[in-house]
């Protein structure tokens, strides 16, 4: 079968995407690193012009977009916005995948993608941000994640709900925080099938900090747009793919038998690969 085309997108400060890229291919995806210039195509020659639609998912990585000025991805969202805008709306409609690890998450939080609006594939009113963990300090180390069970189609069917995945965090502003009253909103998503992953400690049971790392609402890691085509999450898949990578990997073999990162993108990547 086809390798699934997957773009990730880069601009000046995103970075693992040479480690997302290298875990995509590793799993028989075919993905490339696109300069948002590429996919605006006014400012590179024609052999370095991109087209979206030549992809099947869009994702967009970790790091520091633009340096993390003004609120972390703001930058990018609204130069993506502003470049991509009518393109990535008809993506959108057309039931393609759009993503974020991380500084990615933080962009499609900005840009009013995730949470999203309940019955249109398009963006809503940005009614959540990610702001500054409780600890106000980057927050490095290794953390679990429950699956919920939500409406995200490529875990739906592949893992249990409930399963518990390994995967590190890293980041100074993951702290998730909802518009209106954030206990109902947290409530809301999860009847809506939108929570995607929760913080939990190893033997997947919420708890405080250090297991939530910054002090997310109902310890939320990770949500989906209401028809689970657009997701984001603060850990790292490409960060638990290997074993080596694993907190404590010479003492045994990782909860499930494969890295929580590989069970992850695999589904992801055996998603697209159907679909094609």
């Amino acid at each position: 079968m086809e390798a699934p085309a997957i773009a990730l997108l880069q601009i000046e400060g995103t970075n693992c995407d040479e480690e997302l890229a290298t875990a995509l291919r590793e799993l028989g995806a075919a993905p490339e690193r696109v300069h948002l210039k590429q996919l605006k195509g006014s400012e590179v020659s024609r052999e370095e012009r991109r087209r979206l639609f030549d992809y099947q998912a869009l994702l967009f990585p970790g790091g520091f977009s633009a340096g993390d000025y003004v609120r972390a991805g703001s930058i990018l969202a609204a130069w993506v916005r502003a470049r991509l805008g009518r393109d990535l709306d008809e993506f959108l409609r057309e039931g393609r995948y759009v993503g974020g690890i991380c500084n990615g998450f933080q962009v499609l939080v900005e840009m009013g993608l995730l949470p999203g609006r309940k019955g249109t594939l398009g963006p809503g009113p940005v009614r959540a941000a990610l702001n500054t963990n409780d600890s106000n300090r980057f927050e490095c180390r290794p953390t679990y994640v429950r699956w919920e069970g939500g409406n995200f189609r490529p875990l739906r069917g592949t893992l249990p709900a409930g399963t518990v995945l390994e995967m590190p965090s890293a980041h100074g502003e993951g702290k998730l925080v909802l518009a209106g009253d954030p206990g109902a909103e947290a409530t809301r998503l999860e009847r809506d099938g939108q929570l995607l992953l929760r913080w939990v400690d190893p033997q997947g049971r919420r708890a405080g900090y250090p297991w939530n790392p910054n002090g997310s609402v109902h310890d939320i890691a990770g949500i989906t747009n209401a028809e689970g085509n657009v997701f984001g999450l603060m850990p790292h898949p490409e960060r638990s793919f290997f074993p080596e990578q694993l907190f404590g990997w010479t003492r045994g073999p990782s909860p499930g038998g494969l890295p929580g990162g590989r069970r992850f993108l695999g589904a992801f990547v055996e998603t697209l690969r159907r679909s094609a």
